[in-house]
């Protein structure tokens, strides 16, 4: 076997190992798809649609309008609209 070739694929094993279980505040833009009493209904970055608070003190917003979305450490419980576009 090539040496190159078996030092890339432990590298890229190593790499790999690491980003699986790296946890990090992710950002994306989603849309208010509905308003509910418990909260704006949004779309999370797999399509799903959630209900979320929105973390901009005395913000109302409307249908249909674009907003970022934030999930702390990669944690779907505490989503929550951070800012509007």
């Amino acid at each position: 076997m090539d040496f190159k070739t078996e030092i890339f694929r432990s590298v890229q094993t190593a790499i790999d190992r690491k980003l699986y279980n790296y946890k990090a505040d992710r950002t994306y833009k989603s849309v208010v798809k509905n308003i509910t009493a418990k909260g704006y209904v949004i779309l999370d970055e797999t399509g799903n649609e959630r209900i979320v608070k929105c973390a901009i003190p005395g913000l109302l917003l409307h249908t249909g309008q674009h907003v970022w979305v934030k999930e702390p450490l990669a944690d779907i419980r505490n989503i929550h609209i951070c800012g509007v576009l």
